[in-house]
């Protein structure tokens, strides 16, 4: 069974969960990492609270399979986990993971080599990205029709994300699209520059 080298975290090693018969393939896991934040993110519901704040990321970047949903799920899990994201915003964040990457892989994955998946805290927020090869847009919103043959899942993942207050966000990038779920932490969340 093929395990991903271990990362070093604040010089610290680091697993990455152990992956599954059918996640053989290598990850990018980019270290948790404290950096000036450059800008704002794009939905004001995650942006900062104040401009140079600390941010930490996480990134993947598997191939675009059913296989990959798990496994994505199992490791964005371990990352808020680690960053101690209260339990109802890492629920609705799994969901999102599971359902981004479901879609990315139905509606991209013939055209993606590689999705891309991102979680980033930052002061006050969290948010997940899955971004793809497909440059068509996915419709956010709260409406779907009776007999529409998709979209409640992106509904769903909308519905959480507002309960916490937070957004759902799709926009071009590169040559493809992105979409991006954003929800605010609890003004008591510590903040994780020494775990």
């Amino acid at each position: 069974m093929w395990v991903p080298p271990p990362v070093r975290l604040r010089g610290r090693p680091v697993s990455p969960s152990a992956p599954s018969p059918s996640c053989r393939e290598p990850v990018m896991l980019t270290a948790v990492r404290a950096v000036p934040v450059p800008a704002a993110p794009s939905c004001g519901s995650c942006a900062p609270s104040a401009v140079g704040a600390g941010w930490h990321s996480a990134r993947w970047a598997p191939r675009p399979t059913l296989a990959a949903v798990p496994c994505v799920r199992a490791r964005v899990r371990r990352v808020l986990d680690r960053w101690r994201i209260p339990a109802a915003v890492t629920d609705a964040l799994l969901v999102a993971a599971s359902e981004l990457v479901s879609n990315a892989v139905c509606h991209a994955g013939s055209v993606t080599e590689r999705l891309s998946v991102t979680v980033v805290r930052g002061r006050g927020w969290v948010r997940i990205e899955v971004a793809d090869g497909d440059p068509e847009l996915p419709g956010v919103g709260l409406e779907v029709a009776a007999d529409a043959e998709g979209g409640r899942g992106l509904m769903i993942v909308h519905l959480l994300a507002a309960e916490l207050q937070g957004a759902v966000t799709a926009f071009p990038q590169g040559h493809g699209k992105a979409v991006r779920v954003c929800v605010p932490l609890p003004c008591d969340q510590p903040d994780i520059a020494n775990y």
